[in-house]
């Protein structure tokens, strides 16, 4: 344990040395795909305040990408170590060789670890009559951490708002007069077993990792343009293994959870109802699949084969529609989940209540269909935003998670503040490490 969190109290520190030396890897580790990406920073507002965080404004360029099959990991969480291991290896070996440039730091992100959300309130009296640095630091200080439970390590806090006196909904209080302020934060907490594993499977590569991070929320940072983060948005990515539901409200994240269900979940069902493997499977969702059906689909067959490998013997037809049926009723399922989810979070009371779904399992023709009338809200399928140097084939959904980490990585609205400490030893009122992380993200 103490092993874990000396690692992650490095990690600030690596991500500033692998900025400074120019280079750094993204690794976003899901359940179908490893993906890694091989950014270049060009030094431009890198460490900055984060104005030119948008799309092609990043500071960074995409000089690596690849993607491999993973092995080993399960509802996102790492369940086979030695294959996991080879996975990444892959992944990153390949990125490496097409930027022309080896890499030591890696900054990842993972879906699984069941996620929970915490809002924390402080409130202080400010000392002068302005708000000063200080006083925001007291009432960073003075949020209330919640017992999280052993075997929890907390992955993302930050403040969400602040409120001086009677005005609420400010970004940034200092230099505005005012004699009580307020705070709402929001903490992420993950489970430490899956962390730890992550932690260890990366480091086994001989990468340092240099931060780590939850895929909903890389995913909404890629797949909500800026109005949607702003006004009020959900962002459901639909992976392999799992769905990530994160939302966003004055551009921070406000809550995020995860639905141990994915497309790995459908292709499985294709592969039990139709007595064929899981490649097999894949590949007839990929081509063929859909969830709602047509008066024409029952005319569309699909050739099919069995695995003996003797295609005339094995050789059978199923219509469109009978692919269908079966598909449906998981998709249904997945995105009943992702209703409780947002039910549980009060979505229904934001001002807007956009939902954007996003990632590989999102590509399924008719399911924004399908989820507006699960979710009853708007709902669009979104890409994750254009960087510069990426390539066409990593530009589709199922990259949400590794655009957004990148977008992350050059503007981290958080510092891992709370690795500083392990949670378990902090005073009940008492986050002191948040003086110096505040001072060097405001």
């Amino acid at each position: 344990m103490i092993e874990v969190y000396e690692t992650q109290r490095a990690m600030r520190s690596m991500r500033r040395a692998a900025m400074q030396r120019g280079v750094v890897a993204i690794l976003d580790v899901g359940s179908s795909k490893i993906a890694c990406l091989v950014l270049r920073f060009d030094g431009s507002d890198v460490l900055g305040d984060g104005t030119a965080a948008m799309a092609g404004q990043a500071g960074f360029r995409v000089i690596g990408a690849a993607t491999t099959r993973s092995r080993g990991v399960r509802f996102g969480e790492v369940e086979t170590m030695a294959e996991t291991e080879r996975a990444i290896r892959t992944a990153v070996q390949a990125a490496q060789k097409m930027a022309g440039i080896r890499v030591d730091h890696v900054i990842a992100c993972f879906s699984g670890g069941d996620p929970r959300s915490y809002g924390l309130v402080g409130e202080v009296d400010v000392a002068g009559s302005v708000v000063s640095e200080d006083d925001v630091s007291r009432v960073l200080s003075a949020c209330d951490v919640p017992e999280i439970g052993q075997g929890r390590d907390v992955l993302h806090a930050q403040p969400v708002n602040f409120a001086l006196d009677h005005r609420s909904g400010l970004s940034d209080p200092r230099g505005q007069m005012g004699s009580k302020l307020a705070t709402d934060m929001h903490m992420l907490t993950a489970d430490s077993a899956c962390v730890q594993n992550l932690v260890h499977c990366v480091r086994r590569c001989d990468l340092e990792l240099a931060g780590i991070c939850s895929s909903a929320y890389a995913s909404g940072h890629a797949a909500l343009v800026e109005d949607e983060q702003e006004l009020g948005a959900a962002c459901i990515d639909m992976g392999g293994g799992a769905t990530g539901v994160s939302i966003f409200i004055k551009k921070h994240m406000i809550y995020a959870d995860s639905v141990r269900l994915g497309g790995d979940h459908v292709t499985g069902d294709i592969s039990m109802g139709l007595q064929v493997p899981m490649s097999t499977a894949e590949r007839i969702k990929t081509f063929y699949g859909g969830v709602v059906a047509t008066g024409m689909d029952d005319r569309e067959m699909i050739d099919i084969g069995g695995d003996t490998g003797d295609w005339e013997h094995d050789r059978r037809a199923v219509s469109r529609t009978e692919l269908i049926g079966i598909m449906r009723p998981r998709v249904e399922e997945i995105l009943e989940e992702v209703r409780v989810k947002l039910d549980a979070a009060g979505f229904e009371h934001l001002p807007s209540q956009q939902i954007v779904l996003t990632g590989g399992a999102s590509q399924i023709p008719g399911l924004d269909g399908l989820a507006s009338r699960i979710l009853g809200q708007q709902v669009r399928l979104g890409r994750p935003m254009r960087v510069q140097g990426l390539p066409q084939a990593a530009t589709g959904p199922g990259f949400a998670s590794a655009v957004g980490l990148s977008l992350f990585a050059a503007h981290p609205q958080d510092e891992w503040w709370d690795f500083e400490l392990p949670v378990d030893r902090y005073p009940a009122r008492s986050l002191k490490r948040v003086v110096k992380w505040f001072k060097d993200n405001w």
